[in-house]
């Protein structure tokens, strides 16, 4: 899973070094490769003049360090898509934009190596010296089948490795292998290009180098004859789906409470120490009352890509797709397009971006217009907050915790309103068409690998980190001058009536005469029929720049009130309401929020990367313009109905 944030043009990983390119199909093993040979030294970018992303490391030889490119996936490269462009443009000698490189390392899946042949045949004919690297040849051995190695690499007239990415000795004969780029051989006819002819070199390749097929996954039959039933198999899958989520509050409950006690006991202590000045509430306020409220869900964050790359590596998710992809069809879509949606569980951001893989550009804009609307890891934060707010923890829905189902609900709303949207959008525009067949490779169940999911859990994880340290940062503190300025003496608070020996009271009168305070009145006229207040509306206001700084904004408010337990004043903050006080955070307000933030794009970085994928700003004001007039509306609703029946 991609990050949230979209990089910019890459430069070499070092500059200078030799240049070796990863080249397969998806599902080949080639990301896990990479991942082995760069370690956590991969850098992230975009090719020049596109959006598709652009991968790449360093990797240590014996003759030193070499770069190495991850290429996206592809079966061939004949391109129909703008990722499979990309690859064909890369290899491309005569385009220099794209820096062609050095050697190729061609990655073939021994199990469905008559398949990748052809790629292999149009890789030797670039030009670009090639190594084949066969991968899962301990999968197609315990299937009954068999392939000489040493003889493939004769009958290709290129070297050819067996390599897992979990055999150090592979490892480091590949590692050899990079150091001597320049002189790997090359084939002294290339493969023909004809159709009819490149069948006949491929079927003699394989006879030459004692291929046996292997024999059906007898253990991935049985698991598909359930997984994949139309029926049971959508049941099995919204099973699992229920039970994601079940495990996120169950497991990650205890890890958050104890992160939390930690930034309270550190904000109380920061108070004490430091006092209520400048300095004490800087601290106390904006960095661990703000900053902090944000870091207590990186649990949440991190069991929700946990769990997802395990279900990824087991080849489970393909199956996912492919059981929707009949829904998707309703829609006027392709499975492919719930890829692309699936990707933006993680975030919008590879979402939006996953929708190069679709052939069809009509596809690709409706794909683009619901990818926001599936609940991302930055709603999950807001999600947890308000949900903790108006579910009680000890309350159940049968055997399971409502916590958890009030969030599978949201996620499963989320899902189907960007498909009911996609689908909208397919017939407004007027773009119908003759949907295109759904092609995707579908793996033999596997355990995943410990290494690999740990690295997609780490990356994910690290993003999220970053994204507090840079954009939450910034915002936090930007918000914490707002919500303190312009300063307020002891005696204008003393003529005011407030009690200037309570640090509380004082806060409390800071905070409801700042600039902050008059912006979230200004708005008032907009979000008070939804029962929000102007605390409410600068942290809807200020989640713009990322969903998250929603959530630092009523943990500075709170810290500001009650350092010592900002969770409890949150849960207890009241506002005037016809004339008398009532809870700010009650049932209809709370439930409001929660379909506010379902539906509303609070997400700059969205807005930005979607108008690098379609070149316009029209677009993306369309989606804006629609989610918030959808989000207000339904808020709305859900505001009215809450409160009459509570």
């Amino acid at each position: 899973m991609s990050h949230c944030s979209p990089g910019d043009t890459l430069v070499d990983a070092t500059p200078g070094t030799t240049r070796i390119a990863l080249l397969g199909s998806p599902n080949s093993g080639k990301t896990t490769l990479f991942n082995a040979l760069t370690g956590l030294r991969a850098k992230t970018g975009n090719y020049p003049g596109v959006t598709v992303a652009r991968y790449e490391g360093t990797a240590r030889t014996p003759g030193g360090d070499v770069t190495i490119e991850d290429l996206p996936g592809t079966y061939s490269l004949d391109p129909i898509s703008p990722d499979e462009q990309v690859v064909a443009d890369v290899l491309d000698a005569a385009d220099d934009q794209l820096n062609t490189p050095d050697a190729l390392l061609v990655l073939v899946d021994a199990t469905t190596i008559e398949r990748s042949l052809t790629l292999v045949g149009q890789a030797l004919n670039t030009g670009i010296p090639v190594t084949v690297v066969v991968t899962f040849g301990d999968e197609l051995h315990r299937r009954m089948g068999s392939l000489d190695t040493a003889a493939l690499q004769r009958a290709l007239g290129v070297p050819v490795l067996e390599v897992s990415a979990g055999d150090k000795e592979a490892l480091a004969g590949l590692r050899d292998q990079l150091a001597r780029a320049a002189q790997w051989a090359v084939p002294v006819l290339p493969p023909p290009t004809e159709r009819q002819q490149a069948r006949a070199w491929a079927r003699s390749v394989l006879d030459g180098a004692r291929h046996r097929p292997p024999s059906d996954d007898a253990r991935t039959r049985r698991l598909d004859a359930v997984l994949l039933h139309p029926i049971l198999g959508t049941l099995i899958f919204a099973a699992t789906m229920f039970l994601f989520f079940q495990v996120i509050f169950t497991l990650a409950t205890p890890l958050q409470d104890l992160v939390q006690s930690w930034f309270d006991d550190a904000g109380g202590w920061t108070h004490t120490h430091l006092g209520d000045g400048w300095l004490g509430s800087f601290i106390g306020d904006a960095l661990i009352g703000g900053v902090g409220s944000v870091m207590v869900f990186v649990p949440q964050i991190a069991l929700l890509f946990l769990m997802i790359a395990i279900l990824e590596g087991s080849g489970y998710l393909s199956r996912a797709a492919f059981l929707m992809d009949r829904l998707m069809a309703r829609a006027g879509l392709e499975g492919r397009a719930f890829v692309a949606l699936l990707s933006a569980w993680a975030c919008a951001i590879p979402g939006i971006m996953a929708t190069r893989s679709l052939p069809s550009a009509r596809d690709r804009i409706a794909t683009m217009m619901g990818a926001p609307l599936m609940t991302c890891s930055a709603r999950l934060t807001v999600y947890v907050l308000l949900v903790g707010l108006l579910v009680p923890s000890s309350a159940t829905v049968g055997p399971f915790g409502a916590q958890g189902v009030v969030m599978f609900v949201l996620y499963l709303v989320g899902a189907l309103a960007a498909m009911g949207t996609a689908w909208v959008f397919k017939r407004i525009t007027g773009r119908h068409g003759a949907v295109l067949p759904f092609y995707m490779e579908m793996p033999s169940y596997r355990l995943p690998r410990l290494r690999s999911v740990a690295f997609a859990v780490w990356d994910s994880s690290k993003a999220f980190l970053q994204k507090v340290g840079r954009i939450i940062l910034v915002v936090t503190i930007v918000l914490w001058l707002l919500l303190n300025l312009p300063t307020r003496g002891t005696a204008e608070m003393q003529h005011a009536g407030v009690d200037t020996t309570s640090s509380s009271a004082t806060s409390a009168y800071v905070l409801d005469h700042s600039i902050a305070a008059q912006v979230g009145r200004g708005v008032e006229p907009v979000f008070e029929p939804l029962g929000f207040d102007w605390r409410v509306n600068v942290g809807v206001l200020a989640s713009l720049s990322a969903r998250e700084v929603f959530v630092a904004t009523l943990g500075q408010v709170a810290a500001a009130e009650n350092p010592e337990s900002p969770k409890t004043t949150l849960q207890h903050m009241t506002t005037e309401r016809n004339g008398h006080q009532e809870k700010l955070f009650d049932a209809p307000t709370t439930a409001a929020l929660l379909t506010f933030f379902l539906f509303a794009l609070q997400c700059m970085s969205t807005i930005g990367v979607m108008r690098r994928e379609t070149g316009t700003w029209r677009w993306p004001a369309i989606a804006f313009g629609y989610m918030f007039v959808l989000a207000w509306s339904a808020a709305l609703l859900v505001h009215t109905v809450v409160a009459a029946i509570s």
